[in-house]
């Protein structure tokens, strides 16, 4: 069974830091393309980074390029993604998500709030 676990989460002040985590599990994890969306209170579910599955190439939405930064260890089976410079619009629940041919899992989520 698949299952994704996101964890880092939290409150942080504008400008602040924080690293979220994936832990992927009942999966081959090198083989799956990852990503991180997230989704604020009353808009759609965004794409925010997306790393091939041996780490080899990242895609970024414009918002958070050059803020922030998303990475894999596949002998952990684990994702991450680091965020700096963090501002208000960056509060939102985020989700990892990893795809491998049809098949395609969701973690549950987890919440970051960027405020003073």
């Amino acid at each position: 069974q698949v299952q994704l676990v996101e964890s880092g989460g939290g409150l942080v002040q504008p400008g602040g830091s924080l690293r979220l985590s994936c832990a992927a599990s009942g999966v081959t994890f090198s083989r799956y393309v990852t990503s991180w969306y997230r989704q604020a209170p009353g808009k759609e579910r965004e794409l925010v980074a997306t790393i091939s599955s041996y780490g080899t190439a990242t895609n970024y939405a414009d918002s958070v390029k050059g803020r922030f930064t998303i990475s894999r260890d596949n002998a952990k089976n684990t994702v991450y993604l680091e965020m700096n410079s963090m501002k208000s619009e960056d509060t939102a629940m985020y989700y990892c998500n990893a795809k491998y041919g049809p098949g395609t899992y969701w973690g549950q989520g987890t919440q970051v709030t960027v405020s003073s």
